[in-house]
């Protein structure tokens, strides 16, 4: 296994492995798909993906600047920094810690801007209404709600599951997907609102959900618009791949592409992924009339792989994208 820098894309060429992962003896990677969003006026939402380890993640630490200022386990994706100032720009990082504890490097760095404080609101916004879900397969829900009404304006939104926080997104976003549950079980979900003051509203109405049975790796994590061509470039043929990430409760910054039934090479964006289409070009060879079926799917923020895209056939000096 070898690494390649090529346009923003860490490139894993992998010859027979499976995917990226964490090798004896070694520390965590640093973790990837960091995001930080004000919760309030004196508190920051930090997210990030999953660390896969050998031995696995014990735990996360959250810094802001270079002081350590919270830690969470390793089954936790999140954690919220509070005792902030109003009007002030932060800068978070996340490292992950092993069970025998090696500490791994920092995450990239993302920054955050805490809104004005409000002077003696004491109102919380009204709780947010309409919320509606579905199933994604047998390991996400996708979920939406109406916006709520705040005299100062809404900050964020908080999901729950049951009891228990389980994302955050912003004032001006009504839906997302939940990822990371398990086949054949029921959830309740709730949505909160929270305004500059800090002020949450009561829960809105809840909705409750039952993943499929079984593991069909969540069809719909799978990403979408995938397509495949060929061409013919100094002698010889490349693969011109492009796809849009699947939506999820993160951010996408791993694919695996499986090529002919085997898997051939990961790619770990090393910056900020692209918004929208993705796009990649594998070398092929110089002889033509040669087929080859493709495709690939995404290492989803909880961690694990979502499901694989819909496989195409494509054959050397055959500008054509045919789907099996």
């Amino acid at each position: 296994m070898r690494r390649v820098v090529l346009g923003g894309w860490v490139l894993v060429l992998c010859c027979g492995c499976a995917g990226a992962g964490g090798g004896e003896g070694r520390a965590p990677g640093a973790p990837t798909g960091v995001t930080a969003e004000a919760g309030s006026a004196t508190s920051v939402h930090v997210m990030w993906n999953a660390v896969s380890a050998d031995p696995a993640v014990r735990a996360y630490e959250v810094y802001r600047d270079a002081v350590k200022v919270a830690e969470v386990p390793g089954s936790t994706r999140m954690a919220d920094v509070s005792r902030l100032a109003p009007s002030t720009t932060y800068v978070f990082s996340v490292r992950a810690r092993d069970a025998e504890g090696r500490l791994g490097p920092a995450g990239r760095e993302v920054r955050a801007t805490t809104p004005a404080a409000v002077a003696a609101d004491r109102s919380a916004p009204a709780r947010p209404g309409g919320l509606v879900g579905r199933t994604v397969g047998s390991r996400a829900v996708q979920l939406s709600w109406t916006a709520s009404t705040d005299d100062r304006g809404v900050v964020s939104y908080e999901v729950h599951q049951g009891g228990t926080k389980i994302h955050s997104v912003g004032g001006n976003q009504t839906a997302t997907v939940v990822t990371g549950l398990r086949p054949g079980m029921r959830y309740s979900f709730t949505v909160r609102a929270r305004d500059a003051a800090g002020n949450l509203s009561p829960a809105g109405p809840p909705v409750v959900l039952t993943t499929a049975p079984g593991d069909d790796e969540g069809r719909d994590t799978a990403p979408t618009g995938f397509r495949a061509t060929t061409r013919l470039a100094d002698g010889a043929y490349h693969l011109d791949l492009s796809w849009t990430a699947p939506r999820v409760d993160g951010v996408v910054t791993e694919y695996e592409i499986e090529l002919d039934g085997k898997p051939a090479t990961s790619l770990v964006w090393g910056g900020t992924p692209p918004r929208g289409t993705a796009a990649h070009s594998l070398y092929l060879g110089r002889e033509a009339g040669v087929g080859h079926r493709v495709r690939l799917r995404a290492r989803l923020p909880d961690g694990t792989w979502g499901a694989y895209s819909a496989e195409r056939t494509v054959t050397t000096g055959e500008n054509r994208d045919t789907g099996s």
